[in-house]
């Protein structure tokens, strides 16, 4: 399976079917159209760390703490367009996880601005001296 740079082997994927809750009408109590898609993103050979990583985090709850990636799919009624679907989720969650961040690269406020916070905190203290109680005068 090829993924965005990567190429990840078949033996990688294991699929099980089941019962689906999904479409199906009468059928869905007999034939077992949903897909339950497993993928190791930890021990996969065709996955660097980082981006392993990356993909487990993504995956968020549908991660085992074992850095396993559970995909189920039952969104159709015919075993093949779902087992199609949870390949197409696993693959989209691979590319996204190779997009690496952009570093955050902090900046200093410029000159004039500072200026302008302190002479706004200075006029808006003014204005809070003037609410006091009046004096004796």
């Amino acid at each position: 399976m090829k993924v965005g740079d990567l190429l990840i082997d078949e033996s990688e994927i294991v699929e099980s079917f089941v019962r689906s809750s999904g479409p199906g009408g009468q059928n869905v109590n007999k034939v077992a159209s949903a897909v339950e898609l497993r993928f190791d993103a930890r021990r996969s050979t065709g996955l660097p760390d980082d981006v392993a990583a990356r993909l487990i985090k993504l995956a968020g709850g549908r991660a085992t703490q074992d850095g396993v990636i559970v995909i189920f799919a039952q969104k159709y009624a015919s075993q093949p367009r779902n087992r199609e679907d949870a390949r197409v989720r696993l693959a989209s969650l691979i590319l996204r996880a190779q997009e690496r961040e952009k570093p955050r690269r902090p900046t200093k406020p410029t000159r004039a601005s500072q200026i302008r916070r302190l002479e706004g905190k200075t006029r808006r203290g003014a204005i809070k001296a003037l609410r006091g109680k009046a004096g004796a005068d």
